[in-house]
């Protein structure tokens, strides 16, 4: 792993990472799970939008329909966001990053951009893995780009870990760094009179927004529950409808990786 970024190469991720992107040169990142046999399960959006997301989902579902190595690349149940796609479809040209768990306060608080890691600490391999495949079956709601979005469904497979306020922001780092950076420069404005000098205030600012993330990181929050993916649907009301089954897929596929 790099030491000043998270990328790796494919040979050092294994089974049950939580892994990553850039999509639109840096402007955001795309998270998934790498469940081995070069394959990786992660959330997106059903429909179409206007902005960013949807072109990346877009360019997601072009890639793995023609995609000419794996014939079940593409995966998903109808109605449903949670998609499993061969590793280069995933990345769609981009470099593979690797998000870190269980990192200290201080590391925490050095990343300047959110959704690279966290505090929380990750279940076993083969939990995150059994969470990632049930939930391709059973889906993970409606997508939403600041309470329900692709680094949510990556943290929740490696934790069990969910927000329990519905209406505020999620766990995803990369949501709370959007809303967090004007926010410091919000709350930081009224001391540009106390603090003459611009180094000065953009110092204040960046610490409010570095500890504005902390504060919202899943490791560190009291609005956290631990919910078995078997309950998932049940407690928060939503899922796949269709019945659908992927258990003979599930054996045949992952039993050859191990």
């Amino acid at each position: 792993m790099g030491l000043l970024t998270n990328r790796v190469g494919r040979s050092e991720i294994k089974p049950g990472d939580h892994i990553y992107t850039y999509r639109a040169v840096f402007a955001y990142s795309h998270h998934g799970i790498f469940v081995g046999g070069n394959k990786v399960v992660h959330f997106n959006r059903l429909k179409a939008f206007s902005d960013a997301a949807a072109d990346e989902i877009s360019d997601i579902s072009s890639s793995s329909s023609s995609c000419p190595t794996f014939p079940d690349c593409g995966f998903k149940l109808p109605n449903s966001g949670v998609v499993l796609s061969c590793l280069d479809c995933f990345l769609c040209n981009g470099s593979l990053y690797s998000f870190d768990y269980g990192v200290s306060a201080s590391i925490f608080l050095t990343k300047v951009r959110g959704g690279t890691c966290t505090t929380a600490v990750s279940d076993p391999p083969e939990m995150v893995i059994h969470r990632a495949m049930y939930l391709l079956q059973n889906g993970f709601g409606n997508y939403n780009v600041f309470r329900n979005n692709c680094e949510d469904f990556a943290l929740y497979c490696k934790t069990g870990l969910l927000t329990v306020d519905g209406h505020g922001v999620g766990s995803s780092g990369q949501a709370s760094s959007i809303i967090g950076a004007p926010l410091a420069a919000l709350l930081s404005s009224p001391l540009k009179l106390l603090i003459p000098s611009p180094v000065g205030v953009a110092t204040v600012t960046a610490g409010m927004y570095c500890m504005n993330r902390y504060a919202t990181d899943i490791g560190v929050r009291s609005d956290v529950v631990k919910v078995a993916v078997e309950n998932l649907t049940e407690k928060l009301g939503y899922g796949s409808s269709n019945e659908r089954t992927i258990v003979e897929y599930e054996a045949s596929n992952l039993g050859a990786t191990r």
